[in-house]
């Protein structure tokens, strides 16, 4: 190891000063009360809050408390968001190792990592942690695992800096460098590096600035809701003003205009939606994680059913990023080893023991791991593993030759040695000395294992009898035993999710940080096809309108570094994609975070990459991502139709509560029946909606378009439709009623309007399916919130102190049955139009049947 003496104390105390610690720099913190006051201007919770109070103004403190706190659920929520960016930040700031061995003043010691200052000289062994971005002085066998960085689980090799020529720091992946990473592992190896930057300049520090520049936009769901909300309060406001002075006017009373405007304006008051959204979403938080999905940032639960392009890192999220020998082959002898790897042919058993012995005894590197692993199952009780030996001498890689040697020697055996080698398979026949024929034919062979995705080792081995050991591996007579294929194996729920990715019309696209030739094999595998393959390289070289160009068609990124990654999802996002992204590493943060629906893996994926996502998937498994889509899709399908119920039953209420006030009547509805109303029209919204069974065919229908809105002119239309045939048949109960005043004629209004409303919920459960065909989906929520407002209105309309608090008459049998079954007759026409419609699909599917 060097003998130079490094910074001295002085030194190091100047440099910190000049460039501070070496951690990342947490985001300034604007205080709780600056980001309340913040939330607290958002007109949906003004609105909340000034429905709270219009509702203790006319002394119901129970909904007033229900809106109060709802008002509480949304700002604890922003406030979490607020300081998620914050949080991905500090997350950054674990990665590093605490304690750092360093050089100082001639001697080493260990200081922590935050002490560290440029030109330090760190000493890292096997199993470190490096604490900051820096180039090799010296090193031995030294490689480095940086997928933290770049996603790729293979480990890169790293060589001494050459002082004789300039080094550019260069990006991280690459093999054969002398740079150094901060925050990822050597699994091999021992040296020491010169520190060339410290906190926010190390390639880590650049994600995490990226990353806090990343800002989230609001969902276009959430701006639509907000303007609709407006709108209406709005509305609400003014006709409050208008029918109070009309009515004090022309009847001159004040009191009951006042009271007849709050009550026009508690029917339009749309306190539901923002009430319906933060409660839908809560509810399918809940549902979805029973998918093994955890969601940090609810309104992309809503856009996963909009998603059109799944942007999907290959290492850990298709594959299970954990290398694996596939093959063996030895002289024309292949083994398929994951077909079965119980049980190897003795051919092939010394080409594993020597793999085996070219290894460490307790790696790091993934390779030598799925080599020792191979031996645990297949020769486990056999001759060929020698645990008690202990390497006597190793030969290094070393950039001339990509091959280790291992040197052993035997128990009991007295100036005897073994000699074990593994490499890169043209470094193995180089140190075989074999003849041009048998080498070409080597190379036949790695160049097809290469192409179905696989790493290509070469195996060796050599025995010798001798006192000395030579200075260098090409002095021992080495025996070529055969090629070794590893891979990193699909999860075997990949190739199904993709094929239903695809029939749902979402294109899956692969980035990776792994070679072209690797990644076309892995999308082959799982069934991600593409004409080319486009390299980081490339990437780099074009503008942003030439990339949104590639981006159309391409569905295979290699040797992607994180700028590209982000690049890419933005790229896309231009183009009119609603971009989903998977991944698990630091490297995917900052294009999890600006996609409009970043998913992390929460097993092996990193705490960054988890809290920059929105949503988070326990079990690393992909086909929970196309779970958690059908659930998105679902998701969106009930809260539209909660959407529409709401504006429905605004509709009558709101025409009961006018209608009287213009034509000169008495006034039909009073405050306490629009909160009675609300009792029913509050859970049907909310939790009736969201428990609704998927539709049938909804993982065969293409995303919904990105501008498609929620609010659209055939929802509008249908829901005042809908609400006005509830409001005729209420008003045609109170004519015929006699009307004027009436107690009995109200009580008949009511009644109407009441099973109205339940009868909304009932046919708009589906606009497709008839209500007896949506039997065999069962929603118990629905049904309990039916039979509970059917069973309070009975109540209320029969039990005489009851009558009396409601202003309500006493009604015979018959006339109750008739309200109870007027609100039904009423979107009876909707019922037969959706019958009409399914038959006419149906009779489609039969001709076209019959045609093909």
């Amino acid at each position: 190891m060097s003998t130079a003496p490094g910074l001295t104390a002085e030194q190091a105390s100047q440099r910190r000063r000049e460039d501070g610690p070496n951690e990342l720099a947490a985001a300034e913190s604007r205080g709780i009360l600056h980001t309340l006051l913040h939330i607290l201007r958002e007109p949906m919770l003004l609105l909340l809050l000034a429905a709270g109070v219009l509702y203790l103004v006319i002394g119901d403190p129970g909904d007033a408390l229900t809106l109060l706190a709802m008002v509480v659920l949304v700002v604890v929520i922003t406030v979490v968001q607020e300081r998620r960016t914050e949080r991905a930040v500090d997350a950054l700031r674990e990665l590093a190792s605490p304690m750092a061995l360093v050089v100082r003043d001639g001697a080493r010691t260990r200081i922590a990592t935050r002490e560290l200052v440029r030109g330090d000289l760190v000493v890292v062994a096997e199993g470190d942690r490096v604490p900051a971005d820096g180039l090799l002085v010296e090193a031995v066998n030294v490689q480095v695992d940086e997928s933290l960085l770049t996603g790729e689980s293979v480990a890169v090799r790293k060589v001494p800096r050459d002082d004789t020529t300039r080094v550019e720091v260069a990006q991280p992946g690459g093999d054969g460098l002398p740079t150094v990473f901060a925050g990822t592992l050597v699994v091999s190896g021992h040296g020491s590096f010169e520190v060339t930057s410290t906190g926010d300049r190390t390639a880590m520090g650049r994600i995490g600035k990226v990353l806090s520049e990343v800002e989230i936009e609001p969902t276009k769901l959430e701006r639509e809701v907000a303007r609709i909300v407006t709108f209406m309060a709005i509305g609400a406001f003014v006709l409050c003003v208008m029918i109070a002075l009309v009515y004090g006017w022309s009847r001159h009373d004040w009191i009951l205009g006042v009271l007849a405007g709050l009550t026009v304006a508690m029917s339009l008051l749309p306190e539901e939606f923002p009430v319906v959204l933060t409660v839908f979403q809560a509810l399918a938080a809940r549902r979805i994680a029973k998918s093994r999905v955890l969601t940090r940032r609810m309104p992309a639960l809503e856009a996963l059913g909009a998603a059109t392009v799944l942007c999907s890192d290959k290492t850990g999220t298709l594959t299970v990023n954990r290398m694996r020998i596939a093959r063996l082959e030895v002289d024309g002898t292949a083994i398929d080893v994951m077909a079965d790897a119980s049980e190897l042919p003795e051919d092939v058993h010394a080409l594993v023991e020597n793999g085996i012995l070219a290894s460490q005894p307790q790696p790091f590197d993934a390779m030598e791991l799925a080599f020792h692993a191979l031996g645990r199952s297949a020769l486990s009780g056999s001759e060929h593993l020698h645990a008690t030996w202990r390497p006597l001498r190793e030969y290094p890689l070393a950039s001339d030759l990509l091959a280790m040697s291992h040197v052993y020697q035997p128990d009991g055996s007295d100036r005897r040695f073994l000699i074990a080698a593994k490499g890169a398979p043209e470094a193995i026949v180089d140190l075989c000395h074999l003849p041009e024929a048998r080498a070409v034919s080597i190379r036949d062979r790695v160049k097809a294992l290469a192409s179905q995705g696989m790493r290509v080792l070469g195996v060796a081995r050599a025995e010798l009898a001798a006192d000395v050991l030579p200075e260098v591996q090409h002095d021992f007579d080495f025996v070529f035993l055969g090629l070794v294929g590893l891979i990193d194996p699909v999860r075997d729920t990949v190739p199904a999710a993709v094929a239903e990715c695809r029939a749902a019309g979402i294109r899956v696209v692969m980035i990776t940080g792994d070679y072209p030739e690797t990644a076309r094999a892995i999308g082959q595998t799982v069934g991600i096809t593409s004409d080319e393959v486009v390299t980081g390289k490339e990437v780099a070289a074009m503008s942003d309108d030439e990339l949104r160009t590639r981006a159309r068609t391409v569905s295979i990124f290699a040797r992607m570094v994180p700028e590209q990654k982000l690049r890419l999802v933005r790229a896309l996002t231009a183009e009119g994609e609603v971009v989903a992204m998977t991944g698990d590493g630091v490297n995917d943060a900052p294009a999890l975070k600006a996609a409009a629906i970043g998913i992390a893996m929460g097993g092996r994926g990193t705490d960054v990459a988890r809290e920059a996502a929105a949503l988070v998937l326990t079990d690393d498994d992909f086909a929970s991502i196309v779970a958690a889509m059908r659930l998105g899709r679902r998701i969106f399908d009930n809260l539209r139709k909660a959407m529409g119920y709401v504006l429905a039953i605004h509709v009558p209420i709101a025409g009961m509560a006018l209608i009287p006030v213009l034509l000169g009547w008495p006034m039909l509805l009073l405050p306490v029946h629009v909160a009675f109303l609300e009792l029913v029209i509050d859970p049907a919204c909310s939790i009736a909606f969201e428990a609704e069974p998927d539709e049938p065919g909804i993982m065969q229908r293409p995303p919904r378009r990105k501008d498609a809105p929620m609010f659209d002119r055939r929802m509008l239309a249908l829901s005042f439709l809908q609400g006005a045939s509830v409001l005729a048949a209420s008003l045609l109960l109170y004519v015929l009623a006699g009307g004027h005043g009436d107690d009995h004629a109200r009580t008949l209004a009511f009644t109407s309007l009441m099973s109205g409303n339940v009868a909304l919920i009932m046919v708009n459960r589906s606009g497709t399916l008839p209500l007896w065909s949506r039997r065999r989906t069962r929603n118990r929520t629905a049904t309990l919130v039916v039979i509970l407002a059917l069973v309070v209105l009975v109540t209320v309309v029969t039990i005489a102190p009851l009558r009396s608090f409601f202003s309500f008459g006493a009604l015979s049998g018959a006339e109750l049955a008739i309200a109870l079954g007027s609100g039904f007759l009423a979107l009876s026409w909707f019922e037969i139009l959706k019958l009409i419609r399914l038959r006419a699909v149906r009779t489609g599917d039969r001709v076209h049947d019959r045609r093909t």
